[in-house]
């Protein structure tokens, strides 16, 4: 499970301390490592494991059944494509196609510089405003798209 990525021992240390090390804490143990870090770095994995009462097998279990969690570094601004009935009704699947081109890659990739990441989910919850995309935590919706490259150009 290792990689050649050092960890910084102190912040996990606290991050352990304040979130626990038995097998409840798993899941916000993730959520933190992955705020600071925008995926799971192998060695933090490596650390929790041998640092707490939670196995590499309850990690990596959980890591890979909840869409939330990477294992991959995740570019700079995350993007989120609705695609819920609302969205799909709206033109989602032409939004996120404009998206594609826009960045030269496909849905759940980095673009090469690191810049953005692609996704889709399955809905927002803001239907009225369909479609609907995300960067970071800005909302965007009755997105058109021909709108994509206008809406990219705000990040940087």
């Amino acid at each position: 499970m290792s990689d050649d990525a050092p960890v910084n021992e102190a912040e996990l240390d606290a991050m352990i301390g304040a979130i626990g090390r038995d097998a409840s804490a798993t899941i916000p143990l993730l959520q933190a490592i992955q705020a600071r870090h925008r995926y799971l770095p192998p060695a933090a994995l490596d650390y929790v494991v041998a640092n707490t009462d939670i196995s590499e097998a309850r990690i990596y279990g959980i890591a890979t059944f909840y869409s939330q969690f990477r294992l991959e570094p995740a570019g700079r601004h995350l993007i989120k494509v609705c695609k819920g009935t609302a969205c799909h009704v709206g033109g989602a699947e032409a939004v996120a196609e404009a998206l594609c081109d826009a960045l030269g890659i496909e849905e759940g990739g980095t673009t090469d510089d690191g810049r953005f990441t692609l996704e889709h989910v399955a809905c927002l919850g803001c239907c009225a405003l369909a479609p609907v995309i995300t960067v970071d935590d800005d909302y965007h919706g009755k997105v058109k798209p021909r709108g994509v490259r206008k809406i990219l150009a705000q990040y940087d």
